[in-house]
C-alpha cells in the first residue's frame, strides 16, 4: 500500500482489463462507488476529451474489513486519465459524498471543486487536518447558475436534503441532459409538493432529459417520507414542555435539525450544552455560513451545566447509534467527566437505527434506562422526532414523472435497492432496454447518437481501496482474510530451536497463543501439540543437508493446523518460528 498523500499507484497483481477508448460522439458513465453499498459515492462522466467527477465520498469499515479506517472508491481509471479530469462537482457536505477528498484529490490531478458555500466550508474545515495536501481550488456556484467546464455546459438546481446547500447537476449533451439530483427528498405536505419544490423542478417541464442518475436509498419504503417540518415542530414541543433536563441525540450531519434545536432552545429559555466533536465542528461551520444566528451565551460548556437548573438545559449530543466512545454512551455509563444521565432526565433519540447498529443502540438504551431516565425515540413517540433525508418510493416516482428521462441508471444503494428502483422505473413506463443496474466500476455508455444505452463487458479497476492507518491503497484479500481469522480464532505460535548439524530440537517447542485457547486450562492440548511439533520438525529435517527451513515451516504449519482443528474445530493462524542453532 502506498503512503498517504503520494500519487503512486498501489501494486496489484491482478491483470487489468483493456478498456477501449471512448468513441467520438459517445458518452461514458462510470460509477466508481455507491452502487453496491450505502456510501463512497463517486461517479465519473466522460464526454469527448473531458471527464467530470461527481462527489468523492467514503464508506465506514464493515465486518469484512477489520482494522480498516475507511473504504474508498477505486480511482485508478481517473488516475490514468487525470490530465482530462476537468472538475470535481460536490453535491453536498455529507461524508459519504466528501469524505474521500483528502485521500484522493491529489491522485486525480487536484481538479477544481465546484460546489455551494456551506459544502465548501465543510470541505475546508476537514482539509485543515491534511496539511500535506496542496491548497484546493474552490469555485462556488449557486442553484440556477450556468458554468462551462472544458467543452461542457452545466447547470445546477436546488435539492432538498438534511443539509442545506444541497444541489443537483444538469450536464448538457447534444442528445439531451444528464441529470444527477444526488441525495434527494421531496419537500411536501401530505404528498403535495411545496411551492418551492415545484419552482425548483419547473424547468424540467421544457427540457429533454437523456439520462437520469437517481438516489435509491429509500426506494423500498412505500409512500412519502415524513416532512422535516413535522420533526422540527415535534422537537420544539418537547423542548418547550419537557420537565427536567432534556438530552437530544442526533446525527451531526443533520445540520438543519441541529440548527432548529438550538434556535428552539433559545426561544424557550434553555441553555445548550454541545457534546461531540463533529457536532461542535458543524455548529461552527453553521455560524460561518450564516445558518445559525444565536448569541454566544446560548451555549454553556459541559463543566458549567450544573450551574443551571435542569429544566433550563438542553444537551445536544452525538452518539445516538450507541457508539462506545461517543458522548451519549459516556453520559449513560457514567464515564463522562462532567455529565451523567440520571433519574428525571429525558433522552430523546432523534435518529433512526442504521442497519448493523441494532445491538449498540439496545445497549445504549439499557444504560439510559438503568440510570432512571425516560427514553423517547421515533418508534415510541406519538410526536414526530425523526425523518429520513432520502425520498421514499412515491417521491422518487414524482421525480421520474417530472424529469421524464429516456434512459435511467439507479445509484446510491446496494444492488437490491437498485433493482427495486429499476422495477419502479419500468412500472412508470420505461422500457427494460433503457435501464442499466450497474456495479461499482461498470462502464456504461450512451452510443450511436444517443440511440443506444449499453454496459460494456469490461470494467474499470474495482479492487477495494482503503485507508489503513497511515496508508492508503489496494488492500490485498489475503490481509483481510488474516485479520478476519485472527478475530475469529486467534493465533498460535510454535517456536522451535533446531540443531542444524543433527536435525534434532535442542528442547521442547515453546508455544504462544492469543485469542485461541486459555493456556492454563489447556495443558493437555499444549503437551500433545509440542509432541506433534517435535516429531514433525525432526522427521522432516532428517537426512536434510543443508536444512531447508522453508519446507520444514510449511510441514509444521500444516500438521499443527490439522491437529488443532481436529481437537477444537477452530482454525487459528499458526505461525512457526524455526531457529537454527
Amino acid at each position: 500500500m502506498s503512503s498517504r498523500g503520494r500519487t503512486t499507484a498501489p501494486a496489484n497483481t491482478k491483470k487489468e482489463e483493456v478498456i477501449p477508448p471512448l468513441a467520438q460522439g459517445d458518452i461514458r458513465i462510470i460509477p466508481l462507488g455507491g452502487v453496491e453499498e450505502i456510501g463512497r459515492n463517486m461517479t465519473a462522466i466522460e464526454i469527448g476529451n473531458d471527464i467530470l467527477v461527481i462527489d468523492c465520498g467514503f464508506q465506514f469499515k464493515e465486518v469484512e474489513t477489520p482494522g480498516i479506517d475507511y473504504i474508498l472508491p477505486n480511482t485508478k481509471y481517473l488516475e490514468d486519465n487525470k490530465d482530462r479530469v476537468r472538475a470535481l462537482l460536490v453535491t453536498h457536505g455529507h461524508l459519504d459524498h466528501t469524505g474521500a477528498i483528502p485521500f484522493l484529490i491529489d491522485r486525480i490531478g487536484l481538479p477544481p471543486i465546484y460546489t455551494r458555500n456551506l459544502t465548501s466550508l465543510m470541505i475546508k474545515k476537514r482539509q485543515a487536518e491534511f496539511p500535506h495536501i496542496p491548497p484546493l481550488d474552490y469555485r462556488l456556484v449557486e442553484k440556477n447558475d450556468r458554468v462551462k467546464i472544458g467543452q461542457l455546459s452545466l447547470r445546477f438546481f436546488g435539492v432538498t436534503h438534511t443539509i442545506p446547500d444541497s444541489m443537483g447537476i444538469v450536464i448538457d449533451t447534444p442528445y439531451g441532459n444528464i441529470v444527477i439530483p444526488s441525495d434527494y427528498k421531496l419537500e411536501h405536505m401530505d404528498g403535495v409538493p411545496s411551492e418551492r419544490e415545484e419552482a425548483n423542478y419547473a424547468f424540467f417541464d421544457k427540457e429533454k432529459t437523456l439520462l437520469l442518475l437517481l438516489d435509491s436509498t429509500n426506494v423500498e419504503n412505500p409512500g412519502f417520507s415524513t416532512p422535516e417540518q413535522y420533526v422540527m415542530e415535534g422537537l420544539d414541543q418537547y423542548i418547550r414542555d419537557t420537565k427536567g433536563r432534556l438530552i437530544i441525540g442526533t446525527f451531526a450531519s443533520q445540520m438543519e435539525r441541529m440548527v432548529s434545536i438550538i434556535e428552539s432552545a433559545v426561544k424557550h429559555g434553555r441553555k445548550v450544552v454541545v457534546e461531540g466533536r463533529s457536532m461542535k465542528t458543524n455548529i461552527e461551520i453553521a455560524k460561518l455560513a450564516g445558518l445559525l444566528k444565536v448569541k454566544d451565551d446560548a451555549f454553556v460548556p459541559s463543566n458549567a451545566a450544573s450551574d443551571y437548573p435542569k429544566e433550563k438545559i438542553v444537551i445536544l449530543s452525538t452518539g445516538a447509534q450507541g457508539e462506545e466512545f461517543a458522548a451519549m454512551m459516556r453520559m449513560a455509563n457514567k464515564s463522562h467527566k462532567f455529565l451523567a444521565i440520571e433519574k428525571g432526565d429525558t433522552v430523546l433519540l432523534s435518529a433512526s437505527i442504521v442497519p448493523g447498529n441494532e445491538k449498540s443502540v439496545e445497549k445504549l438504551k439499557d444504560n439510559i434506562a438503568r440510570a432512571g431516565a425516560k427514553i423517547i425515540s421515533y418508534r415510541t413517540s406519538d410526536i414526530y422526532v425523526h425523518s429520513t433525508g432520502h425520498g421514499n418510493r412515491e417521491e422518487l416516482a414524482w421525480l421520474h414523472r417530472k424529469i421524464k428521462p429516456k434512459y435511467f441508471m439507479p445509484i446510491h444503494g446496494n444492488h437490491y435497492r437498485l433493482r427495486i428502483h429499476a422495477d419502479l422505473a419500468q412500472e412508470l413506463g420505461m422500457s427494460e432496454s433503457h435501464l442499466i443496474v450497474p456495479d461499482n466500476s461498470s462502464i456504461v455508455e450512451v452510443q450511436e447518437g444517443g440511440t443506444k444505452f449499453v454496459k460494456l463487458p469490461v470494467k474499470a479497476p474495482a479492487g477495494l481501496r482503503m485507508v489503513d492507518g497511515l496508508s492508503i491503497g489496494d488492500m490485498q484479500e489475503v490481509v483481510l482474510k488474516d485479520r478476519q481469522a485472527l478475530a475469529d480464532d486467534g493465533m498460535f505460535v510454535v517456536i522451535a530451536l533446531l540443531n542444524t548439524k543433527t536435525g534434532k530440537l535442542r528442547k521442547s517447542p515453546d508455544i504462544i497463543s492469543r485469542g485461541f485457547v486459555y493456556l492454563r486450562e489447556s495443558q493437555d492440548l499444549l503437551a500433545e501439540t509440542r509432541t506433534i511439533a517435535k516429531k514433525t520438525v525432526e522427521a522432516t529435517a532428517a537426512r536434510m543437508n543443508p536444512i531447508n527451513f522453508d519446507f520444514i515451516r510449511k510441514e509444521l504449519t500444516d500438521e499443527v493446523t490439522r491437529f488443532l482443528f481436529q481437537k477444537t474445530n477452530k482454525h487459528p493462524i499458526v505461525i512457526p518460528v524455526l531457529i537454527g542453532v
